[in-house]
């Protein structure tokens, strides 16, 4: 069965993509973003999906997106913040997945994303609206990771190191 060595979840700015990046080339494997596959399926950038297509069509763009990586990616998989919302995307996520989920605080995500952010879901008040997304989110987040990483005031080359450890 294939199935990815381990899928990053956390809130914007929690280092999914840096730490995979990081994470993938200690453990010699592929990183794999849902959030470029579903800028190549949809042929523009996410801000552009949401201005020209809203959220709703966005989101199955990225559900198709998670549910083929899963299926299909042996290596290191980032997922988009949001894709743990979706309830397909839950139980895929506790069908045996090894999930680590990344937890950043509000203030170091604000740091991360930035204030001017191109993010969709923090266009308006990025603080304000990052602090919403990681209330509504943090207890699925905590449920889904099977392994929970604190990445506030550390390396992305640390956070890789923790989690190749954990991951034996």
């Amino acid at each position: 069965m294939v199935r990815p060595k381990a899928v990053l979840i956390g809130p914007p700015g929690s280092g999914k993509t840096t730490v995979g990046t990081a994470l993938a080339g200690r453990l010699g494997l592929p990183l794999r973003d849902t959030d470029t596959d579903v800028e190549a399926a949809a042929g523009k950038p996410i801000g552009e999906i949401f201005i020209d297509d809203g959220e709703e069509t966005f989101r199955a763009l990225e559900h198709a997106a998670v549910r083929a990586a899963l299926a299909e990616h042996e290596g290191v998989l980032a997922l988009g913040g949001g894709a743990v919302l979706h309830p397909e995307t839950q139980e895929l996520l506790e069908a045996g997945h090894t999930v680590v989920y990344l937890r950043v605080g509000l203030s170091e995500a604000v740091k991360r994303v930035g204030l001017a952010s191109a993010r969709p879901l923090l266009v308006l008040n990025p603080r304000s609206q990052l602090r919403k997304l990681l209330e509504e989110r943090l207890p699925i987040y905590e449920r889904l990771g099977t392994l929970h990483v604190d990445t506030d005031g550390r390396a992305p080359e640390e956070i890789a190191d923790q989690i190749a450890k954990e991951l034996g």
